[in-house]
């Protein structure tokens, strides 16, 4: 079951949809202005969805993205004269939604807004708005300076994925890829749950990467923080656009920011050994430390300089140019 989030009247529901579409077209000029990237004309539309349309839009996109990791998985498993039937991948992507389903349930009430991917879709901009409405009565803030706020943090993500044309097929390439090195064979399957009863204080400790400490081999670990490096860049420049954005047009954003940022501090009970399990606390890392990278590389180079980020996959910082920004810079630019 999934709580439908605040309650409001029609008028209100109404009140916030219409605000949080005119917020997110307000934070394109001023975020291609400041990120110096620029979206072709009418990409990736925007959707102001509840809880249950999250999660939808989710499932949908999980099954789309682990679909050919599945039909992969089960061609392992059957000699060139049994290939996978489609009701076998049929069953398989049902199951899949199936738990995608249990996992988005916790995951609906946390989320203020994404940039839906859609691997066999359109790709497009969702708004949370339960979520949104939610989080500004909770921290104390201006309602329209926060879905502004907000606003700017997903269109920075709209951007990256339409001004940069590889980068979409390139994540869910290399999130496929990933998918299918972790998948377990049956026959392991016990073994894996036996290192889950073993090993589960150490998916709880604070600072860890959840369930991926458990199961993943040292190989796996490398290609997952390959992955993690990019999602770092994304996140981290995400935040530092909205920031340098913040000030020019959101008159609180001050007050936002620290608002929102003792709230991530404040999480505890059940919800922070979800977190902690889901890995949320290291997409808080993620932040933190991609800002950390794009300020260095900035400050440096310049914001057409940090753009060449943007030019192939080659030019994506590694795991240790993140936390060395300079190797990166002496990489890229000599």
């Amino acid at each position: 079951m999934v709580a439908a989030g605040p309650k409001v009247t029609s008028a209100q529901a109404n009140e916030i949809v219409s605000a949080l579409r005119s917020a997110a077209e307000r934070s394109r000029g001023p975020v291609a202005e400041t990120a110096r990237m620029h979206s072709p004309a009418g990409s990736s539309p925007v959707l102001i969805v509840d809880r249950p349309g999250w999660i939808d839009a989710n499932v949908d996109s999980l099954q789309s993205m682990l679909e050919p990791v599945l039909a992969a998985m089960l061609a392992k498993r059957k000699t060139p004269a049994q290939p996978p039937s489609n009701l076998a991948l049929e069953v398989g992507g049902k199951v899949t939604g199936a738990e995608a389903g249990a996992l988005m349930s916790f995951l609906s009430s946390k989320i203020l807004g994404q940039y839906d991917l859609a691997p066999d879709a359109t790709p497009r901009l969702l708004l949370v708005a339960p979520n949104v409405l939610h989080t500004e009565a909770e921290i104390g803030v201006n309602p329209a300076d926060f879905r502004l706020w907000v606003c700017l943090h997903e269109e920075t993500h709209r951007v990256q994925f339409t001004a940069v044309p590889w980068l979409r097929q390139h994540l869910i390439d290399s999130a496929r890829q990933l998918s299918l090195d972790l998948a377990p064979d049956p026959e392991q399957l016990g073994l894996k749950l036996q290192q889950l009863a073993q090993n589960l204080p150490d998916a709880l400790r604070s600072g860890g990467n959840g369930l991926t400490d458990i199961f993943a081999t040292p190989e796996q670990r490398a290609q997952i923080a390959k992955v993690t490096a990019i999602m770092a860049l994304l996140e981290g420049h995400a935040d530092v656009v909205m920031d340098d954005v913040g000030p020019a047009i959101v008159p609180s954003v001050e007050h936002i920011r620290s608002r929102f940022q003792q709230r991530r501090k404040d999480v505890s009970g059940v919800d922070k050994i979800l977190r902690r399990l889901l890995g949320l606390e290291a997409k808080l890392r993620q932040y933190r430390d991609g800002a950390l990278f794009v300020r260095a590389v900035t400050n440096k180079v310049g914001t057409d300089g940090f753009n060449a980020v943007w030019t192939s996959p080659e030019t994506l910082p590694l795991p240790e140019e993140i936390e060395s920004p300079a190797i990166w810079v002496r990489r890229v630019h000599g």
